[in-house]
């Protein structure tokens, strides 16, 4: 029976293994720490009040309507001063922020609060 035995040459380095493990609680990954980098993570609101979504520094936001909490939840990924969303039901939809303060998404006017 003839095995198999690696061979390490002088000189050489062998390829550094991939670290696939998810982050460690309380890390962030690399596209989370970009969302995080916009200037429009918070909670923004209709002028009635009746829609509050959150974008989260995550890349995920939270919409409440009404009485209704987490009516819609997904991901967002802003570029520029545009966003698209992602719902987590596959509903996508976008929107833009016409100054730091206002969002217009959905035929909707959001402040930020």
């Amino acid at each position: 029976m003839h095995g198999v035995i690696p061979i390490l040459l002088a000189g050489t380095n062998p390829a550094p293994a991939t670290d696939t493990r998810a982050p460690a609680r309380g890390q962030i990954t690399e596209s989370e720490a970009k969302m995080t980098e916009h200037a429009y993570v918070g909670m923004w609101v209709t002028d009635d009040g009746y829609v509050r979504q959150e974008l989260l520094p995550n890349g995920r936001y939270d919409e409440a309507r009404g009485s209704r909490r987490s009516a819609y939840r997904g991901r967002y990924e802003v570029r520029g001063s545009h966003i698209d969303y992602w719902d987590d039901t596959g509903f996508t939809a976008d929107g833009q922020f016409v100054d730091r303060d206002t969002l217009h998404h959905g035929g909707m006017v959001f402040r930020r609060r």
